[in-house]
């Protein structure tokens, strides 16, 4: 009997991910079907959906569902859920689909067809629709309102441009995924399902586990974090993202390292387990956080460490408004239909040379010109740049990992700095 967190939804793991006889049996038939390409995006949902990732989620939204998480948080059911799931088609390929009919949906980077989908439903997103959807899941804080939100976010927000550019017809259904794409192959010991996390805490004999999310290389702030987290639940899950970023980002294989490299130096093994998962980052800030509570919960852990700027992108968004989002969620007579793991939020945190460690706005009494700022974006653009780096930003095998991939970068891509990384908001 497992005494982890359930999954999200309280139906247990709902995965949609074929196998044996079933699996050959649903490849063949796809054949016969009319082809859907889908986006990196998309293939990252449809992979999530079928190793139980995204429970309850067995396909993607309706217009209703699309309409209450943009609204409410909530699936057309009550379910919480904080960003929409939807797959858009050409209008090539959404020509002559009709609720009813089935479909392979095919992945042309990877020359695959990942899914069959039953369509329910078939509906329009109009200019004004997409426009509502990024105002009510990107626009934060930082620019708070429509007007000052859209002066930038279509030039410098990537989640904001890639909804404007999704083709005008979403297909919503019910999925049965035939692969994992290159994931289990590529990061083999890393790519995890929910079950196989699941499974590893509670040999452990873990109840209480923290998440911490990656995107960036780990450095000493996300170590510290870790360790606090160490200090307040069984164990940590330091679970990166391995599918698509934007351009400038550190590649996944290179920030495993690094992991690795941190994990195996810093840490006390035993407490720590390192995982992947497979999706493309949406830089939704607050609600996004959200999203990593809610497939965390899935992965078996109850919290999830919530720090400064969550899965943010430029000054879109206050520095702690992730955490203050956590607040504010719908709640259910049915527990199961609410976000059950809790943030742990943690304060700013940096290296303080007066207090000749690690520290947070919360126990540091000292000022800024004592502090070594740690950020991602930061560290990014100084390794871009083989500008030295400040002691104490990053531990030094780490630090080597990294100068070893940009030294064999042959295309420059500009890092820009905002408040958020230079510790000037």
């Amino acid at each position: 009997m497992s005494n982890l967190i359930p999954p999200h939804g309280g139906k247990g793991l709902t995965c949609c991910l074929l196998e044996g006889a079933e699996l050959e049996a649903e490849k063949k038939k796809a054949e016969g079907l009319k082809k859907v390409s889908i986006a990196p995006r998309a293939k990252g949902d449809l992979i999530m959906m079928g190793i139980g990732g995204f429970s309850p989620l067995t396909g993607f939204m309706t217009k209703a569902d699309w309409q209450g998480v943009c609204d409410n948080f909530q699936l057309a059911d009550g379910t919480f859920w904080p960003i929409p799931v939807t797959l858009d088609a050409s209008k090539e390929d959404a020509d002559g689909i009709s609720a009813g009919d089935e479909i392979a949906l095919y992945d042309p980077e990877g020359d695959e067809i990942m899914a069959t989908m039953k369509v329910t439903e078939k509906y329009e997103m109009t200019e004004a629709d997409k426009k509502f959807e990024c105002e009510k899941i990107f626009m934060g804080e930082g620019t708070p309102t429509a007007e000052e939100f859209w002066k930038i976010a279509k030039d410098d927000h990537p989640g904001v441009q890639m909804v404007m550019e999704q083709n005008d017809v979403n297909l919503a259904g019910p999925v049965k995924v035939l692969s994992e794409g290159e994931y289990p192959v590529e990061f083999a010991g890393i790519y995890m399902r929910p079950e196989e996390s699941r499974k590893i805490f509670d040999d452990k004999g873990w109840t209480e586990v923290a998440a911490l999310q990656l995107r960036n290389p780990m450095h000493r702030s996300h170590e510290y974090l870790c360790k606090i987290a160490v200090e307040v639940c069984d164990g940590v899950y330091i679970h990166s993202l391995v599918g698509n970023l934007k351009p400038g980002d550190i590649p996944a294989d290179v920030r495993v390292k690094c992991i690795a490299a941190l994990v195996e130096g810093y840490f006390v093994e035993k407490n720590v387990v390192q995982g992947g998962y497979p999706l493309d980052m949406r830089y939704a800030g607050p609600r996004e956080g959200l999203l990593h509570a809610t497939f965390r919960q899935n992965y078996g852990c109850s919290r999830m460490i919530i720090g400064r700027d969550h899965a943010g992108v430029g000054d879109f968004y206050g520095m702690f408004e992730a955490q203050t989002i956590f607040d504010k969620l719908p709640t259910s007579d049915d527990p199961g239909k609410m976000l059950l793991c809790k943030p742990l939020k943690i304060d700013w945190t940096f290296y303080c040379h007066k207090c000749d460690g690690m520290a947070s706005l919360r126990t540091c009494p000292h000022g800024k010109e004592d502090r070594v700022m740690l950020s991602g974006t930061m560290l990014r653009k100084m390794l871009s740049e083989g500008l030295a780096l400040p002691d104490h930003f990053g531990r030094d095998e780490v630090v080597e990992i990294l100068r070893a991939y940009y030294e064999g970068q042959t295309e420059k891509i500009e890092i820009k700095m905002h408040g958020a990384a230079t510790g000037e908001k």
